[in-house]
């Protein structure tokens, strides 16, 4: 028999639309035995049942008296099995009393399926067995290659179930990863504050808040924060980091205190080799615009004094979250004068790569909010992505979260 010919005849055959594996081997089991060209007497589909260290049988066809059913096969007592662990298809004289009663004195076996591991040993998860009058190495040759189609098709069902629960999961984890994030657009007394979010992958490690403080919200407390890892990891880090700043500003703790709380925390839950990069400022109704801030090893924000038309950069006053368990956090403060502009943002932002492996750059993001001044906080947000965009477009690989705020005083 033509192989190749018979392997895309029952690669089409396995290709249908199945609810479940044992459905799909037992339509093809049932498609083998009822072929005149294989003259065979019956067939009969195992399953591995791991518990129990045995085979039970889940369907039987053809015109043999029936196996009662859930018959098992114990491994132990039946060391053929073992050997089409290793063989993948066998001939073989049938053993079995129970077997060997409804008629079945000879046979073929195929393992189909991945391998499970069992008392140590290696067993495939489904054994196709078919019985004869004229049982020979054709027989086997022909069961060897069905037994390697089903087995890839096993295999594409699983991986395919494996995607759709990542897709499921991924989705979740972004819908999880909005409803934590603020709307983009806020107001707070002579502020008005744009803030968004663009991650590289699916779910971002960056992240942002706006925080009301005190009871009669007197004060707004503004946080931006950069896992290090990527991806899923990363989106978790960031959702526990965040979760941790807003409880903490409930209980109106110092900035200080604040900062030097995280970074313990996280020291203790994270594995050594995470951290977190985080920048807090706060936000009062004081007319002179005072803004007290505390940076943790993050991107040093750029604050634009539109009077004196030049810039200053908020520089850490403490190391990053994580890596040290004691290590202490400094308060510092600037003063929003109208038209003043404060700009916070990740490194995704100014370590944008051209083709050329050039960096966006600080210098560049002075340019394009000076440039902008006038406009809205948001249109200033948007004009930063925008030129970001268009700088890193090409063929450049390194893209990483981005996120900014940009806060700016109106009166």
């Amino acid at each position: 028999m033509d192989q190749k010919k018979l392997i895309k005849t029952f690669d089409t055959i396995a290709s249908g639309n199945f609810k479940t594996d044992a459905e799909l081997l037992k339509y093809v089991l049932e498609q083998i035995v009822s072929k005149e060209q294989f003259n065979l007497n019956g067939g009969r589909l195992w399953k591995l049942d791991t518990s129990a260290a045995a085979y039970k049988l889940v369907f039987q066809t053809g015109n043999l008296t029936k196996i009662p059913e859930n018959y098992m096969l114990s491994i132990s007592e039946n060391p053929i099995l073992e050997k089409i662990s290793k063989e993948r298809t066998i001939l073989a004289d049938e053993t079995d009393t129970t077997l060997l009663a409804k008629g079945i004195f000879r046979y073929s076996a195929s393992g189909v399926g991945k391998k499970v591991n069992v008392n140590g040993k290696k067993y495939y998860e489904y054994l196709l067995a078919v019985n004869s009058d004229q049982i020979g190495e054709e027989l086997r040759d022909t069961l060897n290659a069905v037994a390697t189609v089903l087995t890839s098709k096993l295999r594409e069902r699983y991986l395919t179930a494996i995607r759709k629960n990542l897709i499921k999961d991924i989705d979740k984890a972004k819908e999880l990863q909005k409803s934590i994030l603020p709307d983009h657009q806020y107001n707070f007394h002579f502020y008005e504050i744009f803030g968004v979010t663009i991650p590289a992958e699916i779910v971002a490690g960056d992240f942002y808040d706006y925080l009301k403080i005190g009871e009669d919200e007197e004060r707004l407390g503004i946080v931006v924060g950069d896992a290090a890892s990527k991806g899923l990891a990363a989106a978790a880090e960031a959702m526990y980091i965040s979760g941790a700043v807003r409880m903490a500003s409930t209980f109106q703790v110092k900035i200080s205190p604040m900062m030097f709380r995280l970074n313990q925390l996280v020291n203790k839950i994270f594995s050594d080799d995470k951290f977190v990069s985080l920048f807090y400022c706060e936000l009062s109704i004081d007319k002179k615009g005072l803004c007290l801030y505390s940076n943790a090893g993050h991107n040093p924000p750029l604050f634009y004094k539109k009077s004196a038309n030049s810039f200053f950069t908020l520089d850490s006053t403490g190391p990053l979250l994580g890596p040290a368990p004691n290590s202490k956090y400094e308060t510092d403060s600037i003063n929003f004068d109208k038209n003043d502009i404060l700009v916070i943002y990740t490194d995704g932002v100014t370590e944008s790569a051209n083709n050329k492996y050039e960096f966006y750059g600080e210098s560049r993001l002075s340019d394009i909010i000076k440039k902008n001044a006038n406009l809205t906080s948001r249109d200033i947000a948007y004009a930063i992505l925008d030129d970001v965009t268009k700088f890193s477009t090409g063929e450049s690989k390194y893209q990483d979260d981005k996120t900014i705020v940009v806060i700016k005083r109106n009166d």
